[in-house]
């Protein structure tokens, strides 16, 4: 690594580490070489969790904001378009050998490299149901965004049936 990969590693780290230190995220999602400036396997597998987790966050803002009688509706719609630009990020980290089977501490199972082209159209449909959700949510329209947030988990909860492992 030379010494402008290094400082921008460096500058990255830091502007991450002041940000969660804040409470805040990263407007944009992880990415390996961002990050690293190299993309081995366990770095890749940490920066895939990191984008689910940030997704997880956004989808439970978005419950938070439902339960309430007055929902923030660009709270839900930043965390719907969150939601699809992490998954956007993710459909690149998942290289050959980052999987359940290599021994690392993921959940991915198999099946995403046996099946790739199963896997994209469930990124993909996850991607096109943020897009839903922050459409409706822009809308205003109650009734529309919680058939949205449903799309939206439903499309989640495919995804993890098929490629990830279940640990219950």
């Amino acid at each position: 690594m030379n010494s402008r990969s290094l400082l921008a590693c460096t500058a990255s780290a830091a502007l991450l580490v002041s940000l969660s230190a804040c409470g805040e995220t990263a407007e944009t999602p992880a990415t390996t070489e961002e990050a690293t400036g190299e993309a081995s396997p366990d770095n890749v597998i940490e920066l895939r969790q990191a984008n689910f987790e940030a997704m997880g966050d956004a989808f439970k803002a978005i419950r938070g904001q439902l339960e309430g009688d007055s929902p923030d509706f660009a709270v839900i719609e930043e965390s719907a378009q969150t939601i699809g630009a992490r998954m956007m990020a993710n459909k690149d980290q998942f290289p050959e050998g980052t999987g359940i089977d290599s021994g690392a501490e993921t959940e991915a199972l198999a099946v995403i490299w046996e099946k790739p082209e199963d896997f994209a159209a469930s990124a993909d449909k996850l991607i096109a149901a943020s897009e839903g959700l922050a459409a409706a949510a822009a809308s205003q329209d109650i009734a529309a965004v919680q058939e949205a947030v449903k799309n939206l988990g439903g499309s989640c909860k495919a995804c993890h049936d098929v490629f990830r492992l279940d640990k219950e």
